[in-house]
């Protein structure tokens, strides 16, 4: 990598009955010779069929990493088996996202990557957070200034309300809020994804955008007016847009990133046009941090049939990121 740009990134070990294990062994087969290299923290036993070695820092990583797959150890309290997630092992997990962000806040690393973790596991533990985004937001010192993406390709899509229910993101949804993720999208898409006048579609809300009110007054009360702000603020940005017609080949065209507004209208067209390849982006933070966009999998954890096309993605982006970040 460049000057200046750590050699390597911290790959977190997701909840270790999950697929995160053998996604892990899977991209360190396949980047091993050209990279990106990683160290993944977590438990060495984890990461059976591969030469594993133990490393202490990130420099030791990025010397072993072409030979063996690097591992800085974060102990289980108890021995993982596939499928079968134990609430003993949640604060393993925690600690092992909590200790790649220190790692990449101190510089040693250029990214965070996160395998997949079970939200109803840490719960059960006493995590107070609903997800990986609103936690790597406070153990960065900027709570509510996080901002989630996916990415592939094709498309980048932002969700204005993420983890709540529909009502739920019906009742958050505002213009400040709009504005809010229009301002980080657009500067994360100048610094990290080196697009210097990035262009911003605005998704509707309701079935043609409203239709001019008449099948819901949103577009007209809160929408248009955050699109203003952000166009007077010099932000190239357009919509509302009906949400069945904004995600087509050449509407896409026209549009760097795409801000939704809820959870699904973001995600539905991302996965349906990238599932394998789309990638997890937290915008807002002073950290650069990826990850797949898929869960844990137990259902299918230790059987060898998971994908790691996602994560492989998902480290692929947190290198060209942290290059962009480093240059710009």
């Amino acid at each position: 990598m460049e000057a200046g740009v750590p050699q390597v990134l911290a790959l977190t070990m997701g909840d270790p009955a999950g697929i995160g294990p053998e996604l892990t062994v899977a991209a360190w087969r396949a980047l091993r010779v050209g990279g990106p290299g990683f160290m993944v923290l977590g438990d060495p036993a984890l990461y059976p069929g591969v030469p594993v070695r133990v490393v202490a820092d990130a420099a030791q990583a990025a010397a072993v990493f072409g030979e063996a797959l690097p591992v800085l150890p974060v102990g289980l309290a108890c021995a993982a088996r596939p499928g079968a997630p134990d609430v003993a092992n949640a604060p393993a997990v925690i600690g092992s996202i909590a200790r790649a962000v220190e790692l990449a806040l101190a510089g040693q690393v250029g990214a965070v990557v996160t395998n997949p973790i079970s939200k109803l596991v840490l719960k059960q533990a006493g995590f107070a957070h609903p997800g990986h985004t609103e936690y790597l937001a406070e153990l960065c010192g900027v709570p509510g200034q996080e901002v989630m993406m996916l990415a592939c390709p094709e498309l980048r899509v932002v969700p204005v309300t993420i983890h709540v229910s529909l009502r739920g993101a019906l009742e958050r949804l505002t213009a400040d809020e709009i504005v809010r993720c229009g301002r980080t999208t657009a500067a994360a898409l100048r610094r990290d994804f080196g697009i210097a006048a990035p262009r911003l579609a605005v998704a509707g809300l309701n079935p043609h955008a409203g239709e001019g009110g008449v099948m819901g007054g949103e577009e007209g009360e809160i929408i248009a007016p955050a699109i203003a702000v952000l166009r007077g603020e010099g932000m190239d940005v357009t919509g509302p847009w009906p949400p069945d017609t904004m995600f087509t080949p050449p509407a896409r065209a026209r549009y760097d990133a795409a801000l939704c507004m809820y959870h699904d209208q973001a995600l539905i067209p991302l996965k349906t046009i990238d599932m394998a390849g789309g990638v997890n982006v937290t915008l807002g933070l002073p950290i650069v941090r990826t990850s797949p966009d898929h869960g844990t999998a137990f259902d299918i954890a230790g059987q060898g049939v998971a994908d790691p096309s996602s994560l492989i993605a998902a480290l692929k982006l947190g290198r060209d990121m942290a290059r962009n970040r480093s240059a710009a």
